[in-house]
């Protein structure tokens, strides 16, 4: 009998999946030039930088946490079977999240006080934003009132995880889980459903090749010594000179020799 987590957890995120990597390929393939983050810094700076840098390094290092845990959960446990390493490692993991937190919190408060950035802020933009301010608050929540997660992460979640890509879905293991985290589980899958949609399409094609790319020649194609700010005035065009025809010269055959 078909139940609701079921339902959520198992034929949703095989959609999801599906959804997302053909509409990602398609538009790979067909709008290849749209794989872009469309960076607003030129627009405005400041506020980016303290919105962009801190929740950068803050999922960097929750998305690190969890692929380590995801790829060698045993080790996590023999990890956390000392005390002290179990409190570094969640205080760690809390820290990321907390970055993370205050980044995207800058981001959204810059595009709602910068009207150039607001305006160049497309309603997917808007989701996705909401949706990982969502996520970020669910981690967070979890972290502080569910605490020791990196141990019943590794003993609840990665094996509901692998029976996901091995084809043989169990929820027995996340069914007793709190609410919260059956949110944050299930936010995330919506994020996975609106990836080909969104600029977050644009982490599967960092331009590493800029490290052995050959340097670019730039050649300035105007006045140097310009005033700035004064843009440049087009030379004229040379005057028509008209020839009264009594002075052209007049054409002649060569002369052809034996």
């Amino acid at each position: 009998m078909l139940n609701l987590d079921n339902l959520l957890f198992v034929i949703f995120p095989y959609t999801v999946i599906i959804l997302a990597v053909v509409v990602t390929a398609q538009r790979y393939f067909k709008r290849g030039f749209t794989y872009s983050s469309l960076s607003s810094q030129f627009l405005e700076g400041g506020e980016l930088f303290y919105g962009s840098v801190p929740f950068h390094i803050g999922i960097l290092g929750v998305l690190a946490g969890h692929l380590i845990g995801f790829a060698f959960p045993k080790s996590v446990l023999l990890f956390n079977s000392v005390p002290l390493r179990l409190y570094i490692l969640e205080s760690a993991a809390l820290l990321f999240g907390l970055m993370c937190l205050v980044g995207i919190v800058n981001l959204i408060v810059r595009r709602q006080i910068s009207a150039r950035v607001r305006a160049v802020t497309s309603p997917m933009d808007v989701v996705v934003l909401l949706l990982l301010l969502i996520q970020v608050v669910l981690g967070v929540y979890t972290a502080i009132f569910y605490r020791w997660g990196s141990a019943w992460y590794a003993t609840s979640a990665v094996p509901y995880l692998r029976s996901l890509f091995t084809l043989q879905p169990d929820v027995a293991m996340i069914a007793p889980l709190p609410m919260v985290v059956k949110a944050h589980f299930l936010n995330a899958w919506v994020l996975v459903a609106v990836f080909g949609f969104s600029r977050l399409v644009h982490m599967l094609v960092v331009p590493i090749h800029y490290l052995w790319r050959p340097y670019q020649l730039v050649i300035w194609n105007w006045n140097r010594k310009r005033i700035r700010g004064q843009a440049p005035r087009p030379r004229p065009a040379p005057a028509e000179v008209i020839v009264p025809a009594s002075e052209r010269p007049a054409k002649t055959r060569p002369a052809f020799t034996r």
